[in-house]
């Protein structure tokens, strides 16, 4: 398919043509044929105006019309995937290992939100008979969602957020990602074409380019939108948080942006697997050259005789390790300030460095190994913060009281780590108490890096790391942000939604006055 380089605006194509730009080729540092064409203000207008019209239609569709939808968008997208696949190569430099497993996770997790709402038991109805009482899940109006640069494809224009919310029966306009903007005309019209196929409003969908921020901004802003999801950096979450909140309508949004998701080397951890604890821990903060949300980029080792070797082999590993080409020249010039600026701080130390880098246009970076002492952890908020790219923080610890003021004082993040033993897991059973008021989801003998979509993930935690930490943004239970409750009281059967009517013909699992049930109700 030939890229469309305006805007699409629901079957129709945007008037932006003002402010051009380019997507650009990280390795070379070159300009990327064609040039794209911001959004105007009318093609935003249209296209609010377009998902104002579909939200009747499209939220009252049956869970097997729209599975069926949600499965046409996954074969659409696994058709092309080998040209949405060269192109995110192009404007990403992510190896195409990467990006064939990341387009597949696209099109599965798409399949996955298609069984939920096929099966329909995710709205949770609930009926108390005596009063008549009955409550369930409804979607909330069109949904604003913004393209990640880190994730071209699963967190971006059909990504997880685009999913749960079409899922949920919202309407969706996406704001790609300017970093790549092929990438996302080609997906976004795999969608454009399922919505036609599938003989739904055409302001289900539609797709907004943007050069910067500007286009970003009036749409978290237009009285349409009722809800925001977006995956990327601290600056960007809290500054549309802000934008929502500040409306004369204030609406949700889910910002998710990102953390140090520390490791915990416990003693018994240590001593028994230390070797493959240093070799997983540096593949693990320099794969897809570390910029994961998940990337681990704090690690608490213990002052015990295993130390030295654990911190050789971690620092051999790293030191061996090649040069790595980041999504965007700004990204790789923000990782060079901020390891230069920890470089020169008497608070961290430099342990390693993988291969030197050339000068160059390119946005190539080397990896960094630092340690540090748990005071100066303490004693230096900046060593907590993320650092977006292949890099981690090393930090010794002598005693379980050093290790738990540590924890103490950590901001909320996505993960946290214990690589233990059996015997670990029973002496700091009040560290474990502790990280679980710190993070969304704790990890033991395993890497943070790795996200598994399905029904139980929360890829989530409290703020900073999210704006919302009672949600997640992976798996299933992502689809209750774009959802609101509503309750029906003393309604007869023929005017209640089909989940909540006392003959269940949808045959769905509901709550029947105390007890789950695929029982008719009284």
């Amino acid at each position: 398919m030939g890229l469309k380089t305006v805007s699409l605006i629901g079957f129709g194509d945007g008037v932006g043509r003002a402010v051009s730009f380019a997507g650009m080729n990280p390795v070379t540092g070159l300009p990327l044929e064609p040039q794209f064409f911001s959004a105007s203000a009318e093609d935003l207008d249209r296209a609010a105006s377009l998902a104002e019209s579909a939200f009747p239609v499209y939220s009252n569709l049956s869970g097997k019309d729209k599975g069926a939808f949600l499965r046409h968008i996954a074969a659409a997208i696994e058709s092309a995937a080998t040209q949405i696949v060269n192109r995110a190569n192009l404007e990403t430099a992510l190896p195409e290992g990467r990006l064939q497993g990341e387009i597949a996770r696209t099109y599965n997790q798409l399949r996955l939100f298609a069984e939920v709402v096929e099966e329909g038991s995710w709205v949770d109805a609930r009926i108390d008979s005596k009063p008549s009482i009955r409550s369930m899940h409804k979607p909330l109006g069109p949904v604003a969602v913004f393209g990640a640069s880190n994730f071209p494809l699963a967190f971006s224009v059909a990504g997880g957020d685009t999913a749960s919310a079409l899922a949920a029966g919202n309407p969706v306009i996406v704001k790609a990602h300017p970093a790549h903007p092929g990438t996302s005309a080609l997906v976004g019209h795999a969608i454009r074409e399922s919505v036609r196929a599938c003989h739904l409003p055409e302001g289900v969908f539609s797709l907004l380019f943007d050069a910067g921020v500007e286009v970003g901004v009036r749409l978290v802003q237009h009285p349409i939108i009722k809800a925001v999801a977006f995956t990327g950096s601290f600056a960007g979450g809290t500054a549309l948080m802000k934008l929502a909140a500040a409306r004369p309508v204030p609406i949700p949004c889910y910002s998710e942006m990102g953390s140090v998701n520390p490791v915990f080397v416990l003693p018994g951890g240590l001593n028994k697997h230390g070797g493959a604890i240093a070799a997983g821990l540096q593949t693990s903060f320099t794969l897809s050259a570390g910029q994961f949300c998940t990337k681990p980029g704090l690690v608490l080792v213990p002052k015990e005789d295993g130390t030295p070797a654990f911190m050789k082999e971690l620092g051999d590993r790293v030191n061996s390790t090649p040069s790595q080409t980041l999504l965007t020249k700004a990204i790789a010039d923000r990782y060079e300030s901020a390891i230069k600026g920890r470089t020169s701080a008497a608070d961290a130390t430099v342990l390693a460095q993988g291969a030197k880098v050339e000068e160059s246009n390119a946005a190539t970076v080397q990896a960094s190994l630092f340690v540090a002492d748990y005071k100066d952890l303490l004693e230096h908020e900046e060593l907590a913060q993320e650092i977006f790219g292949p890099t981690t923080l090393v930090v010794g610890y002598q005693d379980r009281k050093q290790l738990l003021a540590v924890a103490e004082k950590l901001e909320g993040h996505l993960t946290a780590t214990l690589q233990a033993d059996e015997g670990d897991l029973a002496d700091y059973a009040d560290l474990i108490d502790i990280l679980t008021r710190k993070v969304g989801r704790l990890i033991l003998n395993d890497y943070p890096t790795g996200v598994e979509v399905c029904h139980s993930m929360v890829h989530g935690g409290p703020f900073p790391a999210t704006s919302d930490g009672r949600s997640t943004s992976v798996g299933t239970q992502a689809i209750f942000r774009f959802t609101r409750l509503v309750c029906f009281q003393s309604f007869p059967e023929s005017a209640l939604p089909d989940a909540l009517k006392s003959s269940n013909p949808l045959g769905i699992m509901r709550l029947v006055d105390g007890d789950r049930t695929r029982k008719p109700s009284a």
